[in-house]
């Protein structure tokens, strides 16, 4: 069962990065091997809001879709995804986002298994090295949308 986990600091405020990886449907302009993502439901639940959405993901000729819940908490600065339908027997994954002096931090967690062990040997390696590379994509998207960060005066 791999797991990544990973914090990465960035020169963007946490509210920044929430909205950049919250964005879900623009993940196919940006994210490693996702190729289409759809969100079915959208449902405003207190304060948080809650998606269901399928991703089609794709490497040469491997095409896979699977659906996710997922939960967008802005208050707390957090999403979490929890897998609900696709090639995997399961896959979970957490964002959080705390501010810095010169930033935020981005916490990124993932844990995930291919229900087929034929998928797991082909697309297995491939999926691993993608996930590694979210933190990237996900401060190159920022730097997009906001351009050069803003840097915070020091505290005195």
């Amino acid at each position: 069962m791999p797991t990544y986990e990973t914090t990465r600091a960035v020169p963007f405020s946490a509210e920044q990065m929430f909205a950049v990886v919250a964005d879900v449907e623009r993940y196919p302009e940006f994210v490693p091997l996702c190729e289409a993502l759809n969100v079915r439901t959208r449902e405003q639940q207190g304060d948080e809001t809650v998606l269901i959405a399928t991703m089609s993901v794709g490497y040469r000729a491997i095409r896979e879709a699977f659906t996710s819940r997922v939960v967008l908490r802005p208050g707390k600065k957090e999403i979490g995804v929890t897998y609900l339908d696709g090639p995997f027997s399961h896959m979970n994954n957490r964002w959080s986002f705390r501010d810095t002096p010169t930033g935020s931090e981005v916490h990124f967690y993932i844990d995930y298994a291919f229900a087929s062990r034929m998928l797991a040997l082909v697309m297995g390696a491939v999926f691993d090295k993608a996930v590694r590379k979210y933190g990237e994509a996900f401060e190159e998207r920022a730097r997009v949308l906001y351009g050069a960060p803003v840097r915070r005066p020091a505290a005195t």
